[in-house]
């Protein structure tokens, strides 16, 4: 078994759910999700994000407007859509689901 493999898959799997978490609370500028994310120890560089940002956004789970900026060109804040939400509700119900079977599992085999 490729460890790396698994662990990789594992982390391409809970992406697009810990950016949605993140962009659930506020609005956000896709250097700030990257910061944010590696705050959490979940690295990830753009040439990873922005595909993923844009198939959120095609899949109308994303929206995203632009704000000017003191510091150059105006910046794009990623946003949930009402229906980014629904799909963050079915994530994070599934989320419960998968952690309380992973952790009786652990608990119960140990």
């Amino acid at each position: 078994m490729d460890v790396n493999n698994v662990k990789s898959q594992m982390r391409k799997g809970m992406l697009e759910y810990c950016i949605m978490l993140l962009l659930h609370k506020e609005a956000a500028y896709a250097s700030d999700i990257i910061q944010k994310l590696k705050e959490a120890k979940l690295i990830v560089v753009e040439g990873t994000l922005y595909p993923l940002l844009t198939r959120l956004k095609n899949d109308n789970l994303l929206g995203y407007e632009w704000v000017e900026s003191t510091q150059g060109p105006p910046r794009k804040y990623y946003r949930l859509t009402e229906k980014g939400e629904g799909v963050l509700s079915e994530l994070e119900a599934s989320w419960l689901e998968l952690s309380e079977t992973v952790n009786h599992i652990k608990c119960n085999e140990l």
